[in-house]
């Protein structure tokens, strides 16, 4: 059963549909430095296919290396619409786009080496179903990777965070979904969990795909 904090696909349409001609206005000073970081520090190799996951307005596209094949999906058209300006003005050529819902990938088993979720899994409705279509797409050896912020480990903070999440809602995503609860449900075989500094509220999660 669904709790009361999920969000659903009409809610996350109508939000982000809002959000897409000021999406990077209001969120790219803090997410860019941290998808750029993460991206940067992949060894891709020529040919390799990634899956950015809920790509938005596109603002990882110009990170990844041009001889890789980078494929990004979206829920929301609007902001698909955004990250098609940046493939034209960067001239990206080795990117493509779909409108997607990322609990039902539409890709064959085994696709992609790299697959990112940057800001995703506390924003759709069902994340342990959209990191089984992740695990089922990526690459028995590829490389999984989830940027996100996750419920605190202080009891007082999550206490806060839980409050809290009737407005985040509001706002797009939700503030209480716990890492070790989502690792556990979802069967991920977590490598390394890092910040990019002790005051990050975001963390980044490396994984191997143990299917």
């Amino acid at each position: 059963m669904r709790s009361s904090s999920t969000l659903e696909l009409d809610e996350i349409k109508k939000i982000y549909a809002g959000y897409s001609n000021i999406y990077d206005f209001l969120f790219k000073r803090f997410f860019y430095p941290r998808q750029k970081h993460v991206i940067s520090s992949l060894a891709i190799h020529p040919g390799e296919k990634i899956l950015d996951v809920g790509v938005g307005t596109g603002l990882s596209l110009p990170v990844y290396p041009r001889f890789a094949q980078v494929v990004g999906i979206d829920i929301s058209s609007k902001m698909l619409q955004e990250a098609a300006k940046k493939i034209q003005k960067y001239r990206l050529s080795h990117v493509s786009l779909f409108e997607m819902d990322a609990s039902r990938l539409a890709f064959a088993d085994d696709s992609f080496d790299y697959v990112i979720a940057a800001h995703v899994v506390t924003v759709v409705p069902d994340p342990v179903a959209v990191l089984a279509e992740i695990k089922r797409v990526t690459k028995r050896e590829g490389r999984i990777i989830i940027i996100n912020h996750f419920q605190s480990t202080n009891p007082v903070l999550a206490k806060v965070e839980e409050w809290i999440t009737p407005l985040c809602k509001r706002m797009g995503w939700r503030s209480d979904l716990s890492l070790e609860d989502l690792v556990t449900r979802a069967d991920l075989q977590v490598d390394h969990v890092f910040r990019l500094s002790k005051l990050d509220p975001w963390k980044v999660i490396f994984a191997a795909n143990n299917k």
